[in-house]
Order: C-alpha cells, then sequence, then structure tokens
C-alpha cells in the first residue's frame, strides 16, 4: 500500500473532499488556491484561482459540475468544476468558515465567522441559475448565531434542516421552514471541527478537540458511539462498505515543536464503528491530519495535512479479509 502523495499545496491543507464518482479528489489550503485531482493516478487536473486568502472549506455538487469554496477573504465563490472559471461570488463581512451544497444543490449554506462588529451567521443562498448577479442578490435566509461560532455544517434529511457544529462542542439543529434551531445537543467538551455523514445519510459522525469523536443519529442527534483517542481529532470519516472509522489528529500545530516526534502521533487510526475498538494505524504525515475522507467505493481513503500533503492510500487486501471476533 504505497500511497500517492499530491503536493500541489505550498501551506495546510483545510479541507479534502471526494465528488460522488469518485474520480475527482479536489482539495483546500490554506495558500489560496483549491485544486482538483484524479483520484485514481494523483494527477493534478487544475487549480481554481480567484481567491485572495485562507480557503477554509469546499464542497462539490452531485453531478461534480459546480464547485463552492469559502475563504479568509470574506467571500464564498461558485466555480464551474470542468474549466476552472468563477460563475459568481457572495461576500460577507467575516470570513467564510464553513459551505455545503444542498443535496438537489438547489440551494447552499454556509457560515461566516465572528470578527470584529460582525457576528456569526448563517446563510442560505439560492444557486440554482447563479452568476455574475449572485454578489448582488439576497440570501434566502439569514440566521444569527448568538454565542459559540458555527465550526463545520451539514445539510439535514430532505434538505429541510442543517446541522451546525460549534466551538463549544455543541451540535445544533436548524429547520430552515422556521429559520430557527428545533435541537441542540451539548456531547462535546471541545470545539468540533468536522462533520461529516455515513453513506446513507441516516448516521453522522462528529471529530472534535477533546480527544474523541462521536457517531450521532442524524434525524434525533442521539448519541450512538464514542470514539476515544489521546489527541485531539481534527477529522473522522465513515467507511461506506465496512464498518470502519477512520480518526485523524494530532497536537496542535503550534505545540509540534515543543515534544518528539513519537509523541506527536499523526497517524490516521482505524476504529470498528460498533465495537468503538481500534485495529489500525497508518502513519505518513509529517504534522497533524487536518481532513479526512473515505473514497465512496470504500477501497481507498485520503488524508490531507498540516504538512500540506495530500496522501490517498489504496488498502490491502488484507483489509477486506480483516474479520473482528465477536
Amino acid at each position: 500500500m504505497k500511497p500517492l502523495m499530491l503536493q500541489g499545496h505550498e501551506r495546510a491543507i483545510t479541507q479534502i473532499k471526494y465528488n460522488r464518482d469518485g474520480d475527482l479528489l479536489f482539495s483546500s489550503a490554506k495558500d489560496n488556491a483549491p485544486n482538483v485531482w484524479f483520484s485514481l493516478n494523483g494527477e493534478r487536473l487544475g487549480s481554481y484561482l480567484g481567491h485572495q486568502g485562507v480557503v477554509w472549506c469546499l464542497d462539490v455538487n452531485w453531478e461534480t459540475t459546480r464547485f463552492l469554496t469559502g475563504a479568509g477573504d470574506n467571500s464564498m465563490r461558485l466555480w464551474d468544476v470542468s474549466n476552472g472559471k468563477e460563475i459568481g461570488k457572495v461576500t460577507t463581512g467575516s470570513s467564510v468558515r464553513t459551505c455545503a451544497f444542498s443535496y438537489s444543490a438547489n440551494t447552499a449554506v454556509m457560515s461566516t465567522d465572528k470578527q470584529m462588529k460582525f457576528n456569526c451567521e448563517i446563510y442560505i443562498i439560492d444557486v440554482r441559475n447563479a452568476d455574475a448577479s449572485l454578489e448582488h442578490q439576497d440570501p434566502i435566509m439569514r440566521i444569527p448565531v448568538d454565542g459559540p461560532k458555527v465550526t463545520s455544517i451539514l445539510w439535514g434529511p430532505l434538505d429541510e434542516t442543517v446541522i451546525s457544529g460549534h466551538e463549544n462542542g455543541k451540535i445544533t439543529m436548524w429547520d430552515l421552514k422556521m429559520g430557527k434551531e428545533v435541537h441542540s445537543v451539548m456531547d462535546h467538551s471541545g470545539s468540533i471541527n468536522d462533520l461529516q455523514f455515513s453513506k446513507d445519510g441516516t448516521q453522522f459522525i462528529s471529530a472534535s478537540k477533546d480527544c474523541t469523536a462521536k457517531l450521532f443519529d442524524t434525524d434525533t442527534l442521539e448519541l450512538l458511539k464514542t470514539y476515544k483517542t489521546e489527541r485531539p481529532v481534527n477529522s473522522a470519516a465513515l467507511s461506506p462498505i465496512m464498518d470502519h472509522v477512520v480518526l485523524g489528529g494530532g497536537q496542535e500545530a503550534m505545540e509540534v515543536t515543543t515534544t518528539s516526534t513519537r509523541v506527536g502521533k499523526f497517524d490516521a487510526r482505524f476504529f470498528h464503528l460498533v465495537f468503538e475498538e481500534e485495529f489500525g494505524r497508518v502513519k505518513g504525515h509529517f504534522g497533524p491530519i487536518n481532513s479526512l475522507a473515505f473514497h465512496p467505493d470504500g477501497k481507498s481513503y485520503a488524508s490531507g495535512g498540516e504538512d500540506g500533503f495530500t496522501r490517498v492510500h489504496t488498502f490491502d487486501p488484507s483489509y477486506y479479509e480483516y474479520q473482528f471476533d465477536f
């Protein structure tokens, strides 16, 4: 299992994501150009040029025709995947921390940071026939978020709700018809770094700074499982074909120099979904892992690290033969 090393960013990776077919891998970093790669051989297909700051988040729609990025230059941009041209952009008062297409990709959600006099807000934007005039259109809805800012976001079932993870560990469900909070849970004690759905969308996993990842039910936000580690978890992903969870993290980049390499433990760790037991580790990165994604066919996974590399690992045959004893 020799990984593909994708080197196209000069700064730390912030998020990586496969498209639905799994043939393309999108990556964004703390430099200002998100990249798209062929996931099969790691060849770079192109970059999306236009942002002036850190690109914090990205999403790609179901048909891989449009690509969404949110950045520290106070804008969210919509791109044409095939040619890298910018379709439209939305400017905000503070930097855009999260963004996501709805399932139908008719609408998109994004959230902004709390900065200076600007409060954290969740925007719902209509992107059906987006063009250069997108900048001057009002969002369908703006939900002000009082309290800790939103750090990760997902669309709920049937695009009727939005699930957000917050800096203090709270997970909130917002009803978009009423534009207000309908349910929230406080199962984490640290900032929520990442939320990712299972393949069918009935469950999602959260990765938190409190050194745990937790599995929740999408409808009720009921806590189902907890995966514990000794260091902050930056990202967690669920396998589409096996009962496996992969967790990635490590100490924060600023604390790395004060400890030896062994202590850092920048490995991706595999846990069993049901039994919460760790059964494997994959080493590789020279810094914390910031983002993880399973390939939609479940036969490989990718990790993006603080070292600016994206590594694509294809599983060996022994991975599929591995049976948990129960």
